[in-house]
């Protein structure tokens, strides 16, 4: 066990230019406050610092860093390489020490005092930080192909509103507007104009070099639905015609850097070894955002902890030996959603009215007979996804599904 009077504290906030740190002991007393820039040459500054105070009081020091996996990374990285012990500190924990206080203040300085009490006071609690760069480089492509789909979405929004008005009917011969066929004739005949004189032979042809399967009848029928529109042609046409151009290029553009990025992740999920695609409904993307979102498996000694970290665990409230459990709503909100998303796919039936998954539809069915609302049977599929994704993260495995009784998992 771990004295509490051995330590030197070291309480870090961490910001995007700048560190402040604190130095506290055990008795939660002020003994210095650092800044240092968000450099590894500064880094070194602060260790000379902290040493110099903890040689001449003869304690060892613990560094506290408020997300370690966010701006102190790096920091995080350089601590934990010269063989220093580094604690992750929740950024909740200290915004509670704060309110804590009866005048509630905030500064870089008290922030950083907050995180040392943190550190003082929950030694024992909290995890050591382990900032592994497999993990967090997956989050970065995660989150970068998560913006360009954002910008996709923005983009589409963009194209839609600029076609409605040049072609009326174009949801009738283009039903996606983002297809490589769609974006090329927006790109070539953003306006009813330039496909003036335009034979429907020389449209099909055309196409054809874009999509192979593209047919005379489909171009005859865009002429058809052009003429019955009629003119659509206004002032600035021009203008708005290079708008259209525009965000057929920029969606091109975004197209190819997610098919870059989606063969990125999948040379990273190589190097993992995890299975989860084997699941059904769990695509590329999928699994990698629960990977990144997870982190190191290792860290969780059960499912347990697992769903509570996820926030599907229910969360007892009581007091007099009265209460009940209620949802949580707490826990990582990004993995909750993808467990969310997840279980919907797994009861959903098609219009073959065949259930995707027949295992899962008939548990839910179970437990909404036991007098469950679908929003709850929802959530118990969600755990025992849980179940599924830790037990095959855990050993490497692929799925595979079983059929069992009610009380125990449903697959694995």
């Amino acid at each position: 066990m771990q004295r509490r009077e051995n330590y030197l504290y070291v309480g870090m906030d961490l910001h995007k230019d700048t560190h402040t740190a604190v130095l506290a002991n055990c008795w939660n007393e002020k003994l210095d406050v650092i800044t240092i820039e968000n450099k590894p040459s500064e880094f070194i500054k602060l260790v000379k610092k902290v040493d110099k105070v903890a040689l001449k009081l003869g304690l060892s020091p613990i560094y506290g860093l408020e997300n370690a996996y966010g701006y102190g990374r790096s920091l995080a990285v350089w601590l934990i390489e010269k063989g220093y012990t580094v604690k992750d500190v929740n950024p909740s924990l200290a915004y509670d020490q704060r309110k804590s206080a009866p005048m509630m203040k905030k500064n870089d300085e008290h922030d950083a005092y907050c995180v040392a009490t943190v550190l003082i006071n929950q030694l024992h609690t909290l995890p050591d930080a382990k900032p592994e760069d497999s993990h967090w480089t997956l989050s970065q492509l995660v989150n970068r192909r998560d913006t360009l789909v954002k910008d996709g979405i923005r983009l589409k929004n963009g194209l839609h509103e600029q076609v409605s008005v040049a072609y009326p009917s174009y949801h009738k011969f283009f039903c996606d507007i983002d297809r490589k066929t769609a974006l090329y004739f927006w790109k070539v005949y953003p306006s009813p104009g330039h496909l003036k004189n335009k034979s429907a032979e020389e449209l099909t042809a055309e196409l054809k070099a874009i999509a192979s399967n593209f047919s005379k009848s489909k171009a005859q029928f865009i002429m058809d639905c052009v003429h019955n529109d009629g003119d659509t042609i206004r002032e600035y046409q021009e203008s708005r015609d290079f708008i259209t151009q525009s965000l057929a290029r920029c969606l091109e553009q975004q197209k190819e850097e997610i098919a870059l990025i989606d063969s990125e992740i999948e040379k990273m999920l190589r190097y993992f070894d995890y299975k989860l695609t084997t699941i059904p409904g769990v695509s590329t993307a999928t699994a990698s955002k629960l990977i990144a979102e997870i982190g190191d498996i290792r860290r969780f000694p059960s499912a347990d902890k697992l769903a509570r970290y996820a926030g599907i665990a229910p969360i007892k409230f009581s007091s007099g030996g009265k209460g009940k459990e209620q949802s949580s709503k707490q826990g990582n909100r990004e993995l909750h959603g993808l467990f969310y998303f997840l279980a919907v796919s797994m009861v959903t039936v098609p219009r073959t009215g065949k259930p995707n998954q027949p295992i899962f539809y008939a548990y839910y069915q179970r437990k909404i007979s036991d007098g469950k609302t679908k929003s709850q049977a929802l959530v118990c599929i969600m755990r025992r996804l849980v179940n599924i994704v830790y037990g095959m993260m855990k050993n490497k495995t692929e799925y595979r599904p079983l059929m069992v009784d009610d009380d125990a998992a449903e697959e694995q």
